[in-house]
């Protein structure tokens, strides 16, 4: 079986890839999708034939280029990788379909960002393995049809909805991947201390696991953090109280949020009474721009129940009051009566 050879990706030693399972079995969390998936590799390899193409989405930090390296490797082809953005015409894509071998995998990395010129130009290389290329202009200008290998695409989005309908029905499969649990972050957490050579208790690991917002990236990313602190002021085993004092050294309370989303929910809660309140206000206040707040920090206080957005604006709720031990402001009903959120 070849390895896949990674063509604009890091290199093995990159850290973050040294973490990454190097096959789908190896996998935690994700279940479902792996059971998809695996049936979809082993009919290919069955078949002889080329996997068809495969759609990821989900929020950033779940596996989505995980099991994008991993499925090539399983099948024994090359993989080449690429970035939606860096794609900019056809003319950077055509090295690719053009160097992609026989039932290969080309991965795209955030594709919603590919142009539309770039997208309609993915059309007949998907559907039928051939582009068309363009030489010269006006009159003289004449059309080369050229025929590919049949490869396999593979797309990773975060931003599924900024698709168009027409390349996201050429996937044939399309998986979006959840947050884990975190049962299954624990597992991670242990598994790869035991690559980076730490010693870990089981309650350290599962504190760790329980203030990364159901992510694996986030989890690595603190689980490093706890080595350097470890080893740096240890010198030895991560215990738990270790692990909780490295964390709260770093701004990462119990329910994973750090000082900036903290700061968000003060402002609405001390500045504003808790909401509601417009986005653009709270951005004015905390000098920041509105895109950070939608894009960076409301998400996981949305998906967390600590803050809500309603038709007037973003307002905290009681959850978000009791987790910053403030006391829920009272609001007139507009009738006189005055009641709690």
């Amino acid at each position: 079986m070849r390895e896949p050879v990674l063509q604009g990706s890091p290199t093995p030693e990159d850290a973050d890839l040294a973490l990454r399972p190097q096959q789908m079995r190896d996998m935690v969390g994700q279940r479902e999708v792996f059971a998809r998936l695996e049936i979809a590799v082993d009919s290919a390899q069955k078949r002889d034939a080329t996997l068809g193409h495969i759609l990821f989405d989900g929020p950033p930090g779940l596996g989505k280029t995980t099991f994008a390296t991993c499925i090539p490797r399983d099948m024994g082809v090359t993989l080449q990788i690429a970035s939606g953005a860096a794609l900019q015409a056809p003319k950077d894509l055509i090295p690719y379909l053009t160097n992609a071998e026989k039932q290969s995998v080309l991965f795209i990395d955030e594709i919603h960002r590919l142009p539309k010129a770039v997208e309609e130009f993915l059309y007949p290389a998907m559907e039928d393995f051939r582009i068309d290329i363009l030489l010269g202009e006006g009159v003289n200008a004449r059309t080369i049809n050229m025929a590919l290998q049949p490869f396999t695409l593979i797309g990773a989005t975060t931003r599924a909805g900024l698709l168009s309908a027409p390349l996201r029905d050429r996937f044939q499969i399309r998986e979006h991947l959840d947050f884990y649990s975190i049962e299954e972050l624990t597992e991670i957490v242990v598994r790869n201390a035991r690559k980076l050579q730490v010693d870990i208790v089981p309650e350290a690991a599962t504190e760790i696991a329980s203030r990364s917002r159901g992510t694996p990236r986030l989890a690595n990313n603190r689980l490093r953090w706890v080595r350097d602190y470890v080893t740096s002021k240890a010198d030895g085993t991560v215990t738990l109280e270790l692990a909780r004092a490295a964390l709260d050294m770093q701004g990462i309370d119990t329910l994973g949020l750090d000082g900036q989303d903290r700061r968000y929910l003060e402002t609405i809660a001390r500045v504003f009474k808790g909401g509601p309140v417009g986005v653009g206000a709270v951005a004015h206040t905390m000098n920041l721009a509105v895109d950070t707040l939608e894009d960076e920090i409301e998400p996981y206080l949305l998906r967390s129940e600590l803050l809500i957005r309603t038709p007037r604006g973003r307002r905290v709720t009681a959850r978000g009051f009791e987790h910053l031990s403030l006391s829920p402001v009272e609001e007139s009903d507009g009738d006189g009566q005055r009641s709690l959120f």
